[in-house]
C-alpha cells in the first residue's frame, strides 16, 4: 500500500511540474502577427527545406543585417522575406509598414477561406512556384546557344518569392480587389498548384523552355 501511494504521489508531482513548463513555453512562443503559430508548419520538399526559415522574431525587421553576407538571406524568416519582396515594386518601395499590413490582412483572408495556417499555405506556394530547371546562354564562336541547367535550391526560393510578388503587382491593376485580396488569391492558387496563379504558370513556362533546350 505504501509503495502505491508513493507512486501516485510521484506521478501527481511530475504532472504538476510539467504543466507550468508547458504553459510557460506556450506563452514564450512567438506568433506571427500575434495570431499564427509557425511551429506546426512543414516543408515537404527536402531540396529547399534548409533554405526556408520558420523561426519568427519579435519584430520582422532585420534591417538588412544579412545583406553583406553571401547566402545568409536564408536565415531571414520566410514571412519577412515575402514582405520585403512585395515592398520592392514602385508605390510600395520602402513602405514596410504598409506592406506589413497588406500581408497581415492577406493571411487573415487565407485563414478564413481555407481554414489552414497561412504560413503553411505560403510554404506550399513556394514549393510549387520555384522552377527546378531554367536556361543559360552559352557562346560558341560568337553564337549564343541556350542550355538547360538545374536551379540551385536557394535560387528556387528566391525565384518563387519574386514570381509571387510580381503576380500580385500585375493583378492589382484594373481591378476593385485590394492588394491583400490579390495576395491571398495568389498564395492560395499557388499552394494548390493551380494554373490561375501567375507564379505557377510562369514556373511552368520557364521549365518548358528549359526542357526544349536540353
Amino acid at each position: 500500500m505504501n509503495d502505491d501511494r508513493t507512486n501516485d504521489h510521484t506521478d501527481s508531482t511530475e504532472t504538476a511540474e510539467d504543466s507550468p513548463q508547458s504553459e510557460l513555453s506556450a506563452m514564450n512562443r512567438t506568433l506571427v502577427f500575434d495570431k499564427w503559430d509557425p511551429s506546426g508548419v512543414e516543408v515537404h520538399d527536402p531540396g529547399i527545406q534548409r533554405y526556408i526559415n520558420l523561426e519568427p522574431t519579435a519584430s520582422m525587421h532585420t534591417s538588412g543585417k544579412h545583406a553583406k553576407r553571401q547566402f545568409n538571406k536564408s536565415d531571414v524568416f520566410i514571412v519577412e522575406r515575402l514582405v520585403n519582396k512585395v515592398m520592392r515594386k514602385e508605390h510600395n518601395t520602402g513602405k514596410k509598414q504598409k506592406v506589413y499590413r497588406i500581408v497581415k490582412d492577406a493571411f487573415d483572408i487565407i485563414g478564413e477561406r481555407t481554414k489552414q495556417n497561412p504560413i503553411q499555405v505560403l510554404v506550399n506556394a513556394i514549393e510549387n512556384s520555384g522552377p527546378r530547371e531554367e536556361i543559360v546562354r552559352l557562346k560558341y564562336g560568337g553564337i549564343a546557344v541556350p542550355r538547360a541547367v538545374d536551379t540551385a535550391p536557394q535560387r528556387r526560393v528566391d525565384s518563387a518569392l519574386a514570381l509571387i510578388s510580381k503576380g500580385v503587382w500585375k493583378s492589382t491593376f484594373k481591378t476593385k480587389k485590394t492588394a491583400a485580396e490579390v495576395l491571398a488569391s495568389e498564395l492560395t492558387f499557388a499552394s494548390n498548384g493551380d494554373m490561375r496563379s501567375f507564379a505557377v504558370s510562369k514556373k511552368e513556362e520557364i521549365e518548358r523552355i528549359a526542357k526544349a533546350a536540353r
